[in-house]
């Protein structure tokens, strides 16, 4: 992974607009319904820690990078369950969960779920998980047990030599993704005997939606050039905010409970997007998305975007310290299963989909974990390169994080 040293003046900006709606947004969620746990903080700040760190670790100079690091991390964190030794060491350093134990992170995940999903009526926020093993491997029932409890996992037996269980697994991704994710493996090997799968599903009007009418041709500064865009316009009240190097918005959706987080290099500085993402930081972040000062009759340009990302994540988290568990007759992953199996896991897939349009946001992901056994200025224009972290903005959850750095053409 490379590595910029950036300086950094740490301000922040959020971002929203006037509504096309008649009868005008709902009332804003200005707090939590209770207050967060202390394994939901610690949750959440592994997983925004992780979020950082896993995009740093896939992004590239050139490309579009789309990720769910919470789905990336449910499924880690359910196969953390049949783990142990120097192989669960390594999971937690990855998914920065230190010195707790596993009762306390199954803990912090079976509430923070509950928390999320019932946080915006007007938002659709689905989160499901399941695990598909082979009946000829019995998976161990306290592995059955832990997992069903934390993460409401639905557990298949099924036979991994019939043709018709892959179309059984991806069924249950494309329904539980609404369809934007048809599907997560494309065959089964002989080694494989469990899948771990988690699918999020994403749906939130923007609390003050762009008029479609307003949407026209303009350009859109990419990495490699210029590029003509459906840009979304709209005036309106803005939080805004910018330090040295940087500004950043924020787009909320439904009540406020859920937002899109906007950052990009200031236009004035020779910074661009990817020694931006490389400074990205915990703390940093939260500095940034805690001094929010309200402005109103703001400019705002969002391109319409449309995104379907892949990638295997085995590289980026041996990287990120999670390496025993991908090597065969070294992985101890011996709370999986009954007899004596050696599993490792082979490849931790990844899949994600996002539309941004006048309305608002759709997003989705699901992540597979496969096991084996051996054998700024006072407008905001989104008009160039940016990272973009869609958020649960009163506990600060994220749910996706991406760089953008071309729009996609059909």
């Amino acid at each position: 992974m490379r590595s910029r040293v950036l300086p950094v003046a740490l301000l922040a900006l959020t971002l929203s607009a006037c509504s096309a709606d008649p009868t005008g947004p709902p009332p804003l969620l200005t707090e939590l319904p209770r207050a967060l746990s202390v394994a939901e903080a610690t949750i959440i700040d592994a997983n925004n820690a992780f979020a950082f760190r896993l995009l740093q670790e896939v992004a590239t100079a050139d490309s579009n990078v789309f990720l769910s690091p919470l789905s990336v991390s449910l499924a880690l964190g359910m196969t953390m369950n049949g783990a142990a030794g120097t192989t669960l060491d390594e999971m937690k350093q990855a998914l920065n969960f230190g010195p707790l134990s596993m009762a306390e992170i199954n803990s912090g995940y079976r509430s923070l779920l509950t928390l999320l999903r019932g946080l915006d009526s007007r938002t659709q926020l689905s989160i499901a998980n399941s695990i598909w093993f082979d009946a000829a491997f019995p998976a161990r029932q306290s592995f059955i047990d832990a997992t069903r409890d934390a993460f409401n996992a639905e557990i298949r037996a099924v036979a991994f030599g019939n043709p018709a269980t892959i179309g059984q697994i991806n069924g249950w991704v494309n329904e539980a993704t609404r369809g934007k994710i048809p599907t997560i493996i494309d065959a089964i090997s002989p080694q494989d005997v469990m899948f771990l799968i988690n699918a999020i599903f994403f749906k939130g009007d923007w609390r003050h939606s762009f008029r479609a009418s307003e949407t026209q041709p303009r350009p859109f500064y990419a990495t490699d050039g210029s590029q003509m865009v459906p840009m979304m316009s709209r005036k309106g009240p803005v939080a805004l905010g910018a330090g040295a190097y940087h500004t950043i918005g924020e787009m909320q959706y439904g009540n406020g409970a859920f937002a899109m987080t906007v950052l990009m290099p200031r236009r004035d500085v020779p910074l661009d997007v990817h020694a931006l993402t490389d400074s990205l930081t915990v703390e940093r972040w939260a500095q940034w998305t805690a001094g929010m000062t309200e402005q109103s009759n703001i400019d705002v340009l969002f391109p319409r975007l449309k995104l379907e990302y892949e990638r295997s994540l085995v590289d980026e988290l041996s990287v990120l310290g999670m390496q025993e568990a991908f090597q065969d007759g070294v992985a101890n992953f011996s709370g999986l299963f009954d007899g004596g199996a050696q599993p490792f896991i082979s490849d931790v897939r990844h899949k994600t989909f996002v539309e941004v349009n006048e309305q608002g946001t759709t997003a989705a992901a699901a992540t597979a974990v496969t096991v084996g056994v051996t054998s700024a200025p006072p407008s905001f224009q989104v008009d160039r390169p940016f990272i973009v972290v869609l958020r649960e903005r009163l506990s600060g959850t994220i749910l996706f994080v991406g760089k953008i750095v071309r729009i996609p053409t059909a």
